[in-house]
């Protein structure tokens, strides 16, 4: 077929790809089915082992072919199979240079083990000395711990990239982030209403560390604004729109194997890149279309804000905290933690 753009198209992605002329696609974000028995609406999300990796790697040869030399692909999976999809996709070809683990808030209760609330998240890239990743880009960076919370002089006036603990709060929640905030910031640096400046989990006692290897976004619950509501399986749209920032450049091509709720190709829509996506339901894919229809590029993403250079410094934190201390102990205690992070 001719190089389709800015649409969905309701075909398997396994053929959709391998008509797409070979090295046409610049970013590549697939959520498939976990294979945990979800109900979809015309898949059978409960395969055989063997068959299912057997098909993983099928889909995932079509998007190692259809990719650019310098071309990106994320992975987004479950539990269940994420050693074994990380395996086959190295067998095909593909360099992981991240693996990351995506924890989100409303997750779905469990009756007999642990709720599950996390997801894998691989990035790989099909050569490792050439690949997209706007790291200098400002809007791709995040105030430093010693800009946000130390004030130091030594620090990047620029910020820094984000390390692989990205801490977003959910959209309509008032929560730990909003109760820390309010507890140190001054009524006359008061952020306006949605506005999100904690940033990093360090500056949140009862949140992630700094060394952890996960991005805690919250999962996009039914109750939230930016549920499309005809697909079960939803991505937030800040997230999403971190990897298409950092991985590819406005005017560039996106594809999603799986389009599902089609949030991959709004948010590329709205970062103005050209996107496509392929879908085995037709009514996914109607409904998919008509969500496209109702976005602009340019257009604001849904959900809590990215982490923006905006955010203010909280210069006298540490003595707003604990002021029963000394200013001499809390001197102290501020050079011993600025010395301790790895900025």
């Amino acid at each position: 077929m001719d190089e389709p753009r800015n649409t969905i198209l309701n075909v398997d992605c396994i053929a959709g790809m391998n008509s797409l002329r070979a090295g046409s696609v610049d970013l590549v974000f697939a959520d498939p089915p976990f294979n945990i028995g979800y109900d979809y609406d015309v898949y059978e999300d409960k395969l055989e082992a063997d068959k299912y990796v057997a098909w993983s790697h099928d889909w995932i040869a079509a998007v190692h072919r259809v990719l650019k030399d310098d071309g990106t692909f994320w992975l987004a999976i479950g539990d269940e199979y994420a050693a074994e999809l990380k395996v086959e996709s190295r067998k095909i070809g593909f360099h992981c240079r991240s693996w990351v683990v995506w924890y989100y808030t409303f997750g779905v209760n469990c009756k007999y083990k642990f709720t599950r609330s996390h997801a894998h998240l691989f990035y790989f890239v099909k050569n490792p000395k050439l690949f997209t990743f706007l790291g200098d880009d400002l809007e791709n960076r995040i105030p430093s711990a010693r800009q946000l919370v130390y004030n130091d002089r030594r620090a990047n006036p620029q910020g820094r990239l984000p390390d692989d603990t990205w801490i977003i709060r959910p959209a309509n929640a008032v929560n730990v982030i909003e109760e820390e905030a309010a507890s140190v910031a001054e009524p006359a640096a008061a952020e306006p209403a949605g506005d999100t400046w904690t940033l990093r989990p360090q500056d949140l006692d009862r949140c992630f560390r700094a060394d952890e290897d996960t991005w805690y976004f919250p999962r996009v619950a039914g109750t939230f604004k930016e549920r499309a509501g005809f697909h079960g399986c939803q991505m937030p749209e800040q997230l999403l729109g971190r990897i298409i920032r950092t991985c590819s450049h406005q005017g560039e091509l996106v594809l999603d194997p799986f389009a599902g709720s089609a949030t991959t190709l709004a948010v590329a829509k709205k970062l103005k890149r050209d996107y496509l996506g392929f879908d085995l339901s037709a009514d996914y894919v109607r409904h998919g279309l008509a969500r496209l229809d109702s976005v602009r590029p340019g257009q604001q993403l849904d959900g809590a804000p990215e982490p923006t250079m905006s955010a203010p410094k909280t210069a006298d934190r540490v003595a707003r905290q604990q002021p029963r201390k000394s200013n001499k102990a809390v001197r102290k205690r501020s050079k011993a933690s600025a010395e301790a992070i790895v900025d």
